[in-house]
């Protein structure tokens, strides 16, 4: 995108207008903590994948509609929250997503008292709606915020804080929500009516207080967010979503990156989703719930450092290769995962975190290069393809019942191969193209 002003329906008239040579230090700031909070509660899907499982004595396959329910919301509303972006800006639409989040987290209180697996879904895709809205408004806010040559490494700067909130979630859901050992299946299955009734209605109640106060901490920043002078970011998009005869269909670096981000984040997620029923394999480290959450926290705090890591790497190494070294090693790892097993298995595993580091950033800016006033809508698509994190956990929860967990990650496998090919050749935008003979 040109480094020059770039417009929008202007939301805040006291805001100053974004100019390349701003400094955005306090917007960045400000913005970033919606990053470490979006990315502490889709981290928190991890603890409430076994917690529920145990609870409703679910399948692999049926106990992954968590992540159905949770980021099928990406690709139902991420175009709705486009439109939304262009009506009244990016920093009301993030204020928006914010409200919808708190809502979200105030139904896991009746989904408890319930104890009603499809209202916890229900919460959980409300959530997730808002979070689809911060995501639409935020990650392109981050890349026209500042010089187009660094865009990949600030949206990588803002994504680390957002594998903080992954980090920090599992171990203190783990301590919150995994509080109480939970009675293995067998005995689960062997109580009667009313006491299986007491014990779910148990077991769900420790949902309520942490996300009770979420609720409220997300009412609180809506608060900071709204009443924030944000700079101005607009986009002169022409109607329809097209500008001239261009279209987000023309340009393959975007139709590609949409299926990056749909093999990334479906890899990502599905080895996150696991590794707390993987770590408890008898074969692998035979855990506790509780124990085993406290180690997720090594995953995402992996993806962390290496995002802090791959911010300055970014700025001297071309993206692709970058993406290319670090696909190419994840892939590596979770093979190692499947061939082997003891602590190996788990620690090679949880290393795949560190080489996720810059997958999602440089995937989101390398797919929506060169699209000047096409870039919201290329954003919506991308964002869409988020979706990837609702269907490939599925696919990994039926290949677990069908061949069993350890052998299930062939499926990040594949994901991570997908990448490598986007990172050398799908992820060339059309000058490259054009230029070749």
């Amino acid at each position: 995108m040109p480094a020059q002003e770039i417009r929008t329906a202007s939301t805040n008239p006291a805001a100053p207008p974004a100019s390349a040579d701003t400094n955005y230090t306090r917007p960045l700031i400000i913005v970033t903590t919606l990053f470490f909070m979006w990315g502490f509660l889709t981290c928190l899907n991890d603890i409430l994948v076994p917690h529920l499982k145990s609870i409703f004595d679910l399948s692999y396959t049926r106990v992954m509609l968590i992540q159905f329910a949770f980021f099928s919301a990406y690709f139902l509303f991420s175009l709705p929250w486009s439109r939304i972006v262009n009506t009244i800006g990016y920093q009301r639409t993030m204020v928006a997503g914010l409200l919808t989040m708190a809502a979200g987290a105030f139904l896991f209180i009746p989904a408890a008292i319930a104890v009603s697996f499809p209202l916890f879904l229900t919460a959980l895709m409300i959530l997730a709606a808002g979070i689809t809205g911060l995501q639409v408004a935020a990650n392109p806010y981050v890349v026209v915020l500042g010089k187009p040559a660094t865009a990949s490494s600030r949206l990588d700067l803002t994504q680390a804080f957002n594998s903080l909130g992954t980090t920090v979630a599992p171990k203190l859901g783990g301590l919150l929500i995994l509080s109480a050992a939970p009675l293995a299946i067998e005995q689960v299955r062997q109580l009667a009516p009313q006491a299986l009734q007491a014990y779910r209605t148990s077991e769900a109640a420790s949902v309520k207080l942490p996300y009770a106060v979420i609720a409220v901490a997300l009412l609180v920043l809506a608060i900071v967010i709204g009443t924030s002078k944000l700079p101005q970011i607009e986009h002169a998009a022409a109607p329809g979503g097209e500008s001239g005869h261009d279209s987000i269909w023309k340009h393959p670096n975007l139709l590609f990156g949409a299926l990056g981000i749909f093999a990334y984040v479906g890899a990502e997620v599905s080895i996150g989703s696991f590794l707390v029923n993987y770590f408890g394999l008898p074969g692998i480290a035979d855990m506790s719930a509780r124990d085993a959450a406290g180690y997720v926290s090594f995953y995402w705090g992996g993806a962390m450092i290496g995002r802090f890591l791959g911010a300055p790497v970014l700025r001297r190494i071309k993206a692709g290769h970058v993406l290319a070294v670090c696909a190419t090693a994840a892939a590596v790892l979770v093979t190692a995962s499947m061939i082997t097993g003891g602590h190996t298995a788990m620690w090679t595993i949880l290393a795949v975190g560190v080489f996720n580091l810059i997958m999602f950033p440089t995937i989101f800016s390398l797919g929506v290069a060169e699209l000047g006033p096409l870039t919201g809508n290329g954003s919506g698509l991308l964002n869409m393809a988020i979706v990837g994190g609702a269907i490939l956990p599925l696919i990994q929860g039926a290949l677990a019942d069908r061949f069993g967990l350890h052998h299930a990650f062939v499926l990040p496998v594949i994901c991570y191969a997908y990448i490598f090919f986007y990172a050398l050749s799908g992820s060339r935008p059309n000058s490259e193209r054009v230029s070749e003979p």
